[in-house]
C-alpha cells in the first residue's frame, strides 16, 4: 500500500514537474531595444508592452536600450538579445541603415523583427508607428493658424531636430516643411540637438537671438529644449513640438509651448508584444505597416 501510494506521489511529482518545463519551454523570449533611455515616451512603450506581456503569460519580456541615441550602442544591444536567445526583437531604429548588418544576423539565427516607431531599411514582419510625415504637416498647421492668429504673415521658423538620420525625425520635419510651402515664412536651416534637451535649449535660444517666429521641436527632448529657451525668453516665440511628458505638458499649460503632437507609445509596445507573439506561433500578425495614431494637445486639450 505504501510503495502504491509512493509511486502515485512520484508520479503526481514527475507530471508537475513536466507541465513547468513545458511552461517554461513555451515561453517566447522578446526584447525590446529602443533608441535610448533618456525619454518618456520609450518608458511608455515599455509599458505597453509589459501589459500584453501580463496578458498573455507566454512571454518572457526584457528592455534593451543604449544610454544615448548611438548606432555602435544599439547594434551591441542587439548583438546581446541575439546572444541571449531571443525569439523576436522589437525595435526602434536609430538610424535607417546603421543596424542593417546586425539585423540580418538576427535573422539568420532566427530571430524576428517587429519594428515600433521607427524602422530600418530592412524587412520587418510589421511596423507599428506614427504616420510621422502626415503628423509633421499637422504640426505646422497648427503653428500657421497661431501666427495667423497673431497677425503674423511672414518671418524665420527654425527647427531643432534629432539627427539628419533617423527616419521617424526625418519624415516629421519634411511634413513640417510641407506646411509652409507657398507662404511667405522662411525656414530656417535645421540644427540638430540628438534629442538632448539642454543641446536643444541651447540650439532654440540661438534661433531666437536671430528673431524667429515660431520654432517646431521633432522629438521630446527637441520640444522640452525649446520650450524651455521660449520661457527663458520671455515667451516671445511660437513653440510646437512632438511627443508627450510631464515637462512638455506643464510648458503647455504655462503658455510656452503652443502644441505638441503625442503620439501612442503604449499603443506600440502593446501591439509589438502581440504581433511577435503571433508570427512566432505561426500566426498572421496583419498589416504590414500599422498607423497608432497622433493627437494634437493644447491648453485647451490636456
Amino acid at each position: 500500500m505504501k510503495r502504491k501510494l509512493l509511486g502515485t506521489l512520484l508520479c503526481v511529482v514527475l507530471l508537475f514537474a513536466l507541465i513547468g518545463y513545458a511552461s517554461g519551454a513555451a515561453k517566447h523570449k522578446i526584447y525590446l531595444i529602443t533608441m535610448d533611455q533618456m525619454d518618456q515616451h520609450w518608458v511608455t512603450v515599455d509599458a505597453g508592452a509589459k501589459k500584453a506581456v501580463k496578458e498573455l503569460g507566454n512571454v518572457d519580456y526584457r528592455w534593451l536600450a543604449p544610454d544615448v541615441k548611438d548606432d555602435a550602442k544599439q547594434i551591441e544591444c542587439i548583438n546581446n538579445a541575439v546572444a541571449g536567445g531571443a525569439d523576436a526583437i522589437l525595435l526602434a531604429a536609430n538610424g535607417p541603415t546603421a543596424v542593417t548588418s546586425a539585423l540580418r544576423e538576427a535573422t539568420a539565427a532566427g530571430v524576428k523583427i517587429i519594428y515600433v516607431d521607427s524602422a530600418a531599411d530592412y524587412p520587418g514582419e510589421q511596423t507599428l508607428a506614427t504616420d510621422n510625415e502626415a503628423a509633421g504637416t499637422t504640426a505646422g498647421q497648427e503653428m500657421k493658424k497661431a501666427l495667423a492668429a497673431k497677425g503674423i504673415t511672414s518671418g524665420k521658423i527654425g527647427i531643432v531636430n534629432v539627427n539628419a538620420a533617423t527616419a521617424s525625425v526625418v519624415a516629421r520635419e519634411k511634413g513640417f516643411r510641407a506646411a509652409f510651402k507657398g507662404t511667405k515664412f522662411e525656414i530656417l536651416e535645421t540644427q540638430y540637438g540628438e534629442g538632448d534637451a539642454a543641446k536643444s535649449k541651447d540650439i532654440a535660444a540661438n534661433y531666437i537671438t536671430q528673431g524667429v517666429v515660431g520654432i517646431f521641436g521633432a522629438n521630446e527632448g527637441s520640444t522640452v529644449g525649446t520650450g524651455n529657451a521660449i520661457k527663458e525668453a520671455g515667451g516671445r516665440v511660437i513653440g510646437v513640438g512632438f511627443d508627450k511628458s510631464n515637462t512638455i505638458l506643464q510648458l503647455i499649460k504655462e503658455g510656452y509651448l503652443l502644441a505638441t503632437m503625442a503620439q501612442n507609445p503604449d499603443v506600440m509596445g502593446y501591439k509589438g508584444i502581440k504581433a511577435a507573439v503571433a508570427v512566432l506561433e505561426g500566426k498572421n500578425p496583419g498589416a504590414k505597416y500599422i498607423d497608432t495614431g497622433v493627437s494634437v494637445l493644447t491648453k485647451d486639450t490636456i
